[in-house]
Formats: C-alpha cells, sequence, structure tokens
C-alpha cells in the first residue's frame, strides 16, 4: 500500500531532480582520492560537503567524526519517539582516476552524456549516498518529519579498505545504534531488472615467497641443478585447482552450502548469455568449476584467484638467470558460513606441503572478511523490495554479488545487525575504471525507491 503523502513527496523530488543533479556535479568535483597522501585535505573536504548536505536535508545533527585515519561524516534525525532506527552506509572517497587519457571527459569536472552522469565517484559511491539524503529531505521538507529514526554514515576509506572502520564503529557503539543497516554501494542484474543484493563474498588473500639461491645465478652454469624459484611457484599455483575448475585445497569446500533447488532454478532464470559475456570481457569462453551455472560460480561459489607473480628479470631484451625468489599474490573470495581463519589455514598448509623440493617457501595470510547473507524473508529485505517495486515499476530479483564490501561484514560481525543492501548502479558503470558513469534513470528512480523506503521499513519494523 502506498503511503497517502507519497505523491507529494515523489512530486517533489521529481521537481528538484536539477538540483540533485548540480549538488552530484559538486560532490564529484572533489577529488577524494583516498589512496593518495597528497588528496588527504580533498578527502576532508569531502566529508564536510556531505555533512554539510546533511544539514541542508534537515538532519539535526551533522557532523564530521575523526577516524585514525579519513574522517566520516555522520548525520542523525531522531524525532520519532518509540519508532524503528535505520543507519545508512555509504562512502565518499573514490578510487584514483588513472590513467587519464582513458576518459572521455576530466573524472572530476562531471559531464552529463545520452542520459548519464560521468565522473569519478558518481555511482561509487556519492550518487547513491545523494539519493539518501535527497529522500531524507523531501520527507522532512514536505512531512516536515521522517516515519522512523534515521541515523547516516559516510565513510572516507572504503575503496583503502576501511581499514580504521572497524575502531570507529567499536568506539561509536553507542551512537550507531541501530535496527537495521541500509546499504547502497551495490547494483541491479541489469538496466530493466531491479534486485536486490542478499549476500556479499567475504575476502582473504595470501603472498607466497619462493626462495632459491642466495643470489640471481647464472643459467648457463647452474640450470640443471638448482631448483627455478620461478619454476616452483608455478608448480604451486598450477596444484591449486584441477582441470574442471575446482579448488583442491583439502577442507576449503567444508562450509559452503549448496543452493536449494529453487534457488539454482531462479539463478537460472535470470537472462546471461555465457558466449555473450565472454566476448563482452575479451576472453574466448568463461572459465571455473564446470559443474556449475556461470553466475551460481560468481555469486554463490568461492573463489581462489592469482592476482600478481613476480620475479626474475623484467627488462627489454633477456638476462639468462635463475632467479633468486619468485612471489604470488593470491585472493579468496569467501562465501557464507566459510571461517577466514580456517581457509587461511588450509591453503597456507596445502602450499607448504606440495611445495617442490630444493626451494624454502614462505607464506604471509592476512584479511578476515568473511561473506554475509541476509534472508529475503527478513522484514526489511521484503520492505526493501517493495520500495524498489513502487520506485523501478517492477518487482526485483534477489541475487548476490561477487564483490566485497568490507564494512558490511564488520556491521555484521561488531554491531550483529541485518543489513538491506539496496543499491541501483549498474553493471556497466565502469566503478573503479576510466569513464566511471551513473545512468540517470537510476539515479532518480533511486531516489524515488529511498522516499518510499523509510515508510515501508517503518511499517515492517513496528
Amino acid at each position: 500500500m502506498v503511503a497517502p503523502h507519497a505523491d507529494a513527496l515523489i512530486g517533489h523530488v521529481r521537481a528538484n531532480r536539477d538540483r540533485y543533479l548540480d549538488e552530484l556535479k559538486a560532490w564529484i568535483a572533489v577529488p577524494s582520492i583516498s589512496a593518495q597522501p597528497d588528496h588527504a585535505a580533498d578527502v576532508r573536504r569531502s566529508a564536510e560537503y556531505a555533512a554539510e548536505r546533511m544539514r541542508l536535508a534537515g538532519l539535526t545533527e551533522a557532523v564530521v567524526l575523526e577516524t585514525g585515519g579519513h574522517p566520516v561524516a555522520y548525520g542523525a534525525w531522531l524525532g520519532a519517539k518509540g519508532k524503528p532506527t535505520i543507519l545508512i552506509y555509504g562512502h565518499h572517497d573514490v578510487q584514483p582516476a588513472d590513467p587519464l587519457d582513458l576518459w572521455t571527459s576530466p573524472p572530476f569536472a562531471a559531464e552529463v552524456r545520452n542520459g548519464k552522469i560521468y565522473g569519478r565517484g558518481s555511482v561509487d559511491d556519492k550518487g547513491q549516498c545523494l539519493m539518501h539524503l535527497a529522500a531524507i529531505e523531501a520527507h522532512l521538507r514536505v512531512n516536515g518529519k521522517l516515519p522512523l529514526n534515521v541515523k547516516v554514515v559516510i565513510e572516507g576509506e572504503e575503496e583503502i579498505g576501511s581499514e580504521h572502520f572497524e575502531a570507529f564503529l567499536a568506539r561509536e557503539k553507542k551512537r550507531l545504534a541501530c535496527d537495521v543497516v541500509v546499504v547502497s554501494d551495490t547494483a541491479v542484474f541489469a538496466e530493466d531488472v531491479p534486485s536486490l543484493t542478499t549476500s556479499l563474498r567475504g575476502l582473504v588473500h595470501w603472498e607466497i615467497t619462493v626462495r632459491g639461491p642466495a643470489n640471481d645465478l647464472h643459467s648457463g652454469y647452474y640450470g640443471g641443478i638448482v631448483k627455478n624459484p620461478l619454476e616452483a611457484l608455478a608448480q604451486i599455483l598450477a596444484a591449486l585447482k584441477d582441470a574442471h575448475g575446482r579448488i583442491v585445497v583439502p577442507g576449503f569446500y567444508d562450509d559452503v552450502s549448496e543452493l536449494s533447488p529453487h534457488e539454482r532454478a531462479e539463478v537460472a532464470t535470470l537472462p546471461l548469455d555465457p558466449a555473450k559475456l565472454a566476448n563482452e570481457l575479451g576472453v574466448p569462453e568463461l572459465a571455473g568449476e564446470s559443474a556449475r551455472l556461470p553466475l551460481e560460480r560468481m555469486w554463490f561459489r568461492p573463489t581462489l584467484e592469482v592476482n600478481g607473480m613476480y620475479g626474475g628479470y623484467q627488462g627489454a631484451g633477456q638476462k639468462t638467470i635463475i632467479p633468486s625468489f619468485a612471489v604470488a599474490k593470491v585472493s579468496a573470495r569467501l562465501v557464507p558460513h566459510q571461517d577466514p581463519a580456517r581457509v587461511k589455514h588450509a591453503v597456507t598448509t596445502f602450499v607448504q606441503r606440495v611445495a617442490p623440493k630444493g626451494v624454502r617457501v614462505e607464506v604471509e595470510a592476512h584479511g578476515d572478511v568473511r561473506a554475509v547473507e541476509t534472508s529475503r524473508d527478513h522484514p526489511a529485505v521484503a520492505a526493501a523490495a517493495r520500495a524498489m517495486e513502487l520506485g523501478f515499476g517492477k518487482a526485483p530479483v534477489f541475487i548476490g554479488t561477487g564483490g566485497t564490501i568490507g564494512p558490511v561484514s564488520s556491521f555484521d560481525r561488531i554491531l550483529h545487525l541485518p543489513q538491506v543492501l539496496i543499491g541501483v548502479g549498474l553493471p556497466d558503470d565502469a566503478i573503479h575504471a576510466p569513464n566511471e558513469k551513473f545512468d540517470l534513470g537510476q539515479f532518480f528512480s533511486g531516489i524515488e525507491t529511498m522516499t518510499y523506503l523509510y515508510d515501508e521499513l517503518a511499517r515492517a519494523l513496528k
């Protein structure tokens, strides 16, 4: 049921679309690149912009809070006595824009072309944060109140792993107390397929160093009697999977749940053409566990990937040596119920066991981001589904995502809170890449969705 005041709210947000677009352009113009120290002042300026936009929206508290690194913008409106409280999470920091020569327009001078706004941070995540601030403003200006209590946290380190966010959560646990977290930092399945994400994969990683001789050796003098570290590293990495793409590390799949027949059937109905996707990605064909559906492999199965390798001579021409060392960086995306510590131990043990003789192997394991799963039957998820249907004109499908949002795992582990993942980006938005964009149809429908969302959550969380 649509609230009787919905027409006035939607009329307000539609009348202010040009202003929202100008505000997004202004925010994009702040190059809040958290990874680059020379942009630290810009990241702070971006947090201040977010806090000022919260004040404009009508939040009664809007401040910049310090962390051990880049600051967090925090706002709150707590005037709905006896009503539930939601916490909206997003991030205002962005990825570096390099390589600049691949951008059609300057990354921090947002430009609208063909119904899309191009600029770094347009969809990841300034535009999606602004959707909520516009929706909050609509309620407060049209109705003078919100139907529930709202807190907003927009952090400044998501793009560099949210290094200080868990300490911030622990320190501000009382301030951030709520009933549910709402995250809009995800994408829908496709432009005409509104979607709610109900699972995110976790993440752990390793650095494997294989050491051979004390120094690089002449490959003519010593080739044939000294084990080559690069060769040994290749053997180790090749041993991680079988010919069908299945990870053979003992215990790796122990806690992995199978999809139910109904869930697998749902995945199979989503419009995905493997050959077309392979062509779009520039590969001859898709790979991975051959017995699994592509979307199942992308969303609901764990992975083990080699992210980089180095060692030996890298310059022009030839340098005939046996290198003294070789290094590989490896990561695993985890699915619900997998324990990061167990996975790190299993892979470390396996690498040491399969290492060939004649070299020494060191393995450093890092990361403890767990996968997060929210039941589609949770009242908050059902409320989000109703809001998305009102905002986009059709019921959403439920999807997973192969990526990892560290703070989502932190909210789950530290504050033990249910979360609604209701982003509206598109798969081709080029996040982290040149020509990042946000489709304006998605942006404006997203604002309307969030405007409906607060009413739906207020009813669902009574």
